[in-house]
């Protein structure tokens, strides 16, 4: 078993919910509270959120983790 983890980042806008929501639906788990910030060069606030999820096998740099 591996631990991965993944920070989820969009626009403060629905699609930032959607996005955490799907990560949340195929098996990963929050990691710490959200964040947000402005991004001064788009205008535009941000959001993240750090996932992680237990996978069975090891860990690879190469692999695609939003895939796992």
């Amino acid at each position: 078993m591996s631990k991965i983890y993944r920070f989820l980042t969009e626009d403060d806008t629905s699609d930032f919910c959607h996005k955490v929501t799907l990560a949340l639906s195929n098996g990963w788990e929050l990691h710490g509270n959200p964040t947000y910030s402005f991004d001064h060069a788009a205008g535009k606030m941000r959001c993240g959120q750090a996932v992680t999820k237990e996978i069975e096998g090891e860990y690879t740099p190469g692999m695609k983790l939003g895939e796992q």
